[in-house]
């Protein structure tokens, strides 16, 4: 695909880690939405952000911060009792989010974060920590979704509620900048298939490594907990296909991923380089790390960061295919769904 520059899409990825360091910068301007150490909490969205709730609520409750649920917002369990709710929304216009929150209104004490603050959330919600600063033009959600989880991240860290092993934020931004810059090796750029991976809080990023991958290149993905993998998945990897995974890497899946002859990417670790049964950045097959590095000197980066690599492979593999991923198929910046007449949004 002829083109003048990279895309908008590439642009907004590599902002990330400036991104990440104003949300931690801004965190005083955002602590009413935030929930309060000790709160029962349920944090909600669509799409990539379901998958940053589904991150955050894990970080939230091991760090002893409170208890936290995550939910699609379309699934929410209407009924059930929670001291605040808390939405993820980048367009402030995703239908099935407005809803939930008209529904639970004086029930629970509810807070939202978006990108623009000239969307209906801004009223839907009891308080709104806007990040326009990380908003998008692109139709495909990057740096919005990574700076949210950012944002809840450093007030984790300041509330002294970050689980053991888990980077600061600042450190996270220091291991994006390496994320945008490094190269990603052709044992990846060359896959026909990807199982992404994770345990805990870095289920939810490989969740949304697979969903950036289908939505920008129409990949072949899917997604699972680490210790699944072995329960099934594992059937589909081979030669040429990746089976990628976000903070420690489960004893003995590296050897396993080598005898059916897959390639094992595994350049996050999330207590920060302990052994985890496999070494920072150690594979099996070729390119053993995303970036082709030596496992016995590459140092491991966090696993937001590591997202940041699947965010540019994503893009990498729809320019090869003639694709545009700032204009992805099939898919709007935000759904906004019209109510038949006669029937409750």
């Amino acid at each position: 695909m002829p083109t003048t520059g990279p895309s908008r899409t590439a642009v907004e990825i590599a902002s990330q880690p400036a991104c990440w360091r104003e949300a931690a910068d801004t965190l005083p301007h955002h602590r009413a939405a935030l929930p309060v150490r000790g709160e029962r909490v349920a944090v909600v969205g669509c799409g990539t952000s379901w998958f940053v709730a589904q991150a955050y609520a894990q970080l939230r409750e091991s760090g002893g911060h409170g208890e936290t649920d995550a939910f699609a917002a379309s699934e929410f369990p209407l009924g059930r009792d929670y001291d605040r709710i808390l939405a993820i929304t980048r367009s402030g216009t995703t239908t099935e989010v407005l809803d939930l929150l008209a529904k639970v209104r004086g029930t629970a004490v509810t807070g939202a974060l978006t990108a623009d603050p000239a969307t209906p959330v801004m009223t839907a919600a009891d308080a709104v920590a806007v990040l326009d600063f990380a908003d998008e033009e692109s139709v495909v959600q990057t740096r919005f979704a990574t700076t949210a989880l950012a944002l809840l991240r450093a007030h984790l860290e300041a509330e002294d509620a970050l689980p053991a092993g888990v980077r600061t934020v600042a450190q996270a931004a220091e291991d994006a900048e390496r994320a945008v810059a490094e190269p990603l090796a052709d044992a990846v750029t060359d896959a026909e298939q990807f199982t992404f991976l994770g345990t805990g809080w870095t289920y939810g990023l490989a969740l949304e490594a697979g969903l950036k991958m289908r939505e920008a290149a129409g990949a072949w993905t899917e997604a699972y907990p680490a210790m699944e993998y072995r329960h099934g998945p594992i059937s589909i990897t081979g030669p040429g296909r990746v089976a990628w995974v976000f903070g420690p890497v489960p004893a003995g899946l590296a050897d396993d991923v080598a005898r059916v002859g897959g390639t094992l990417v595994a350049d996050s670790d999330a207590d920060s380089g302990a052994d985890s049964g496999a070494g920072p950045g150690s594979g099996s097959g070729p390119g053993s790390g995303a970036d082709g590095s030596d496992p016995s000197t590459s140092a491991a980066l966090d696993p937001l960061a590591d997202l940041v690599r699947a965010q540019r492979l994503a893009v990498l593999l729809a320019e090869a295919q003639g694709q545009d991923p700032d204009r992805p198929r099939n898919l709007t910046r935000s759904v906004v769904l019209s109510v038949p007449a006669g029937e409750d949004a």
